[in-house]
């Protein structure tokens, strides 16, 4: 069942593409869309959109946000008891039409709020549903969290007609085909009188809305340490600053002092956006799971630290690991002289 209208929005201003170009341009929302809505302009498709939220999990920077993350944010802060439902569960309280939408920075917040009160996100029967595909991504999603997450505290999934394991345990809801249909009935209701309050389109921030929840519920807890998808540099690193120069979210910075090179992270922004990875000559970048702590989420990290190398022929910096002291096309030259001689 497909909601009543395309509630997901453009923000141009966010999207990384327009950010700060990149040769590979980011494709994520267009690749991870099931149903084909995205446009090559990154727009919504009205007619084919159902609101699942894949495009919105995946994109890095909220180029594309659903229009009641507004609501959701005072909503999750201010409950006593946070319930979100997806539309094809019994609507016993925050509608996010699909599950597909939560990334893992909302699942991460979700369970830090699960700290202080009781959390339980609560599904329909999958099978039957054209949305099963972002759901089942987002769920994935939450169980790689929890496996990097060891203690970590639990929130409940409750389904209509089948168990879901949360945290090791197993929950189950009996929900009568007659609460179903009336439930069902009640979101029509509410869908069609739906006024879509909320983010306007072209609204631009820095930080993604679920980055920000996660910090500011990190915050009220300032001795819990959480799992993040970390930067991390190899020694191979030649402190060139190229990764630096391509970061879109100004979350990598190079310093250099006195010759000495620097290479800054600042985690709170960086998005996992990968292309660092990409353009790393020498391959020295990668992203993990590490353990932190509000003060390294919220702070600045000094990644490596060396002096950049320069061809001892030309003078030209050396971008890449090299067991001579030749840029790349004076080595060419020497092998091309010895092929020659």
């Amino acid at each position: 069942m497909a909601d009543t209208k395309c509630q997901v929005v453009f923000h141009p201003g966010n999207c990384l593409n327009k950010k700060k170009p990149f040769a590979r341009q980011c494709r994520q929302c267009i690749e991870s869309c099931p149903h084909g809505a995205i446009r090559e302009d990154r727009e919504p498709d009205a007619e084919r959109c159902t609101n699942c939220g894949a495009c919105m999990a995946v994109c890095p920077s909220d180029g594309l946000v659903h229009r009641i993350m507004d609501t959701l944010h005072e909503y999750l802060f201010e409950a006593d008891a946070v319930v979100l439902h997806c539309r094809s569960a019994r609507p016993d309280g925050f509608d996010v039409a699909c599950l597909g939408a939560l990334d893992r920075d909302l699942w991460t917040t979700l369970i830090l709020l699960a700290a202080a009160k009781p959390v339980k996100v609560m599904i329909g029967e999958c099978n039957g549903c054209d949305d099963r595909q972002a759901c089942q991504s987002s769920l994935q999603t939450l169980r790689e969290l929890q496996k990097d997450w060891p203690g970590h505290p639990e929130i409940v999934i409750e389904t209509g007609q089948a168990a879901v394991e949360s945290g090791g345990k197993t929950w189950v809801k009996t929900v009568s085909r007659r609460d179903f249909i009336t439930g069902w009935r009640q979101l029509f209701r509410e869908k069609v009188n739906e006024s879509l309050p909320g983010l306007a389109a072209g609204e631009t921030y820095s930080v993604p809305r679920s980055r920000e929840w996660m910090a500011k519920a990190l915050q009220a807890q300032p001795e819990r340490q959480i799992p993040f998808l970390a930067l991390d540099v190899q020694d191979s690193c030649t402190s060139c600053g190229v990764c630096s120069a391509v970061c879109p979210q100004g979350a990598l910075h190079k310093q250099d002092e006195s010759g000495k090179i620097s290479l800054v992270l600042e985690p709170f922004k960086c998005v996992q956006c990968r292309r660092c990875l990409e353009i790393c000559p020498p391959k020295a970048l990668s992203i993990a799971p590490k353990v932190i702590s509000l003060s390294f989420l919220l702070g600045k990290v000094v990644l490596h630290a060396g002096s950049p190398s320069y061809c001892s022929r030309c003078g030209k910096q050396i971008f890449d690991t090299s067991e001579t002291s030749l840029c790349a096309a004076c080595a060419t030259d020497d092998h091309a002289a010895d092929f020659l001689f």
